[in-house]
């Protein structure tokens, strides 16, 4: 610890007298000391005010030595002024229930074999929350013992000294753990939302042929039915969402690649589109020549093209075209990737949302009753759930105007190989 953080109080007069600042190679005064030869911890390297959370330090008397710019960032307390000062009254910390954590933990005579406590929320006299971890350096083996006591150990080891040496306390702002608890609310608020819908239609068709069977004609008891199988394959879409939003999350996202045909890929989905009612002249398929062979997961693309499809379909407007070319990944010296362009001609989506997209639960301005990011049960993912598939595939997405107007959403992946 000594080596990985370097006090605010670094420059002032060392032991004996000796500055701090030395002579350099070229005979100048510096503040930074010359490196030893041989090999140097990297953490010796790094500073206090260096490092992405807060700080802080409190010596065996609780005295703060270390107290970092994150830190004082959160907190909102000079570092100039705080240090030397007990640190139980510059972070009057309490839990969420009011009470004085230092009361509760006493650090300082607690339990001599604690050397952590995990990080938890924690309050300051303010009401400001904070995720703090304290740690323990105890003095270990070799502390001062008298001879007295040495000699009741038969002069051999003494004992392991356990008094604290330093507490160094780690504060990190509690905003993006707000954040993703908001986001898991809003998730399953969704979803509550989007369940309850088909399943009470579920729920109440099949109960009402259960009980009045005999009432019903055919042509009745088809539509019901139709109505259960629809209601069923959109509460199946919603848990393939799902299941899909935790993969891309934990980075679990697997891709099996095969051979793939993109433009067949896409021919497909267009057929698909015109067997469910959608018109066969709303489509267009341009495909350059030079495509690259392509190992890609094949049920993936699918879905990717599926998404921007059905999404250019229910939020855009005009022909629904797409443009397959070949490409190279910016930056990539192998020039064997294919990109692929979703394009409408409705009135498309303006730069300034284009980077919110493909969040979770991104909903554009309302149009016609809909909302551009939306589709299939309205959940507010497809897009997020794109973007995921299509970096799994090492690839990237972008959303921009098209060039005869509306949106376009293109995506690029590299060609892959068979043994990828």
């Amino acid at each position: 610890m000594d080596e990985l953080i370097s006090s605010r109080a670094s420059s002032a007069p060392q032991p004996g007298g000796t500055p701090a600042n030395r002579d350099t190679a070229h005979g100048q005064v510096s503040g930074v000391s010359p490196l030893p030869e041989g090999p140097v911890p990297i953490g010796s390297l790094v500073s206090a005010d260096e490092l992405p959370d807060g700080v802080v330090v409190a010596d065996e008397a609780g005295r703060i030595i270390v107290f970092n710019r994150v830190a004082a960032r959160l907190t909102g307390l000079d570092p100039a002024e705080v240090i030397g000062k007990f640190v139980f009254d510059v972070l009057p910390l309490r839990d969420a229930e009011g009470r004085d954590w230092w009361v509760c933990a006493d650090p300082y005579h607690g339990l001599p074999t604690r050397t952590r406590h995990p990080e938890r929320s924690l309050y300051l006299a303010d009401g400001t929350e904070i995720l703090v971890s304290i740690g323990y350096v105890r003095g270990g083996l070799g502390g001062k013992v008298s001879p007295q006591d040495r000699g009741g150990f038969g002069g051999g080891r003494p004992p392991r000294d356990n008094r604290v040496k330093k507490l160094v306390i780690s504060l990190r702002g509690a905003q993006q753990r707000a954040r993703l608890e908001r986001s898991r609310a809003e998730l399953v608020s969704t979803v509550a939302h989007e369940l309850r819908s088909p399943l009470t239609s579920v729920k109440g068709f099949t109960a009402t042929l259960l009980n009045k069977w005999g009432r019903f004609t055919d042509d009745q008891k088809r539509v019901m039915l139709e109505t259960v199988n629809a209601d069923a394959d959109r509460v199946t879409r919603l848990i393939t969402e799902l299941l899909d939003v935790s993969r891309i999350e934990s980075g679990r996202m697997e891709v099996h690649r095969q051979l793939v045909d993109v433009p067949d890929r896409a021919r497909k989905i267009i057929a698909g589109r015109v067997a469910a009612g959608d018109a066969e002249d709303r489509f267009r398929l341009e495909v350059l020549e030079g495509l690259p062979e392509t190992w890609l997961d094949a049920d993936k693309i699918d879905q990717i093209l599926g998404n921007l499809v059905e999404n250019a379909v229910r939020h855009g407007a005009g022909i629904v075209t797409i443009v397959i070319e070949p490409t190279r990944l910016e930056g990539e010296d192998d020039p064997a990737a294919v990109a692929v362009s979703v394009r409408d001609q409705g009135e498309g989506i303006s730069p300034d949302v284009a980077p919110r997209v493909f969040r979770q639960f991104w909903r554009g301005k309302p149009r016609g009753g809909s909302r551009r990011g939306q589709h299939g049960g309205g959940t507010g993912l497809g897009l997020y759930i794109v973007k995921g598939l299509v970096e799994a595939h090492g690839g990237t997405i972008c959303v921009r105007r098209a060039p005869g107007g509306g949106a376009e959403f293109r995506f690029t992946v590299p060609a892959g190989t068979a043994a990828a």
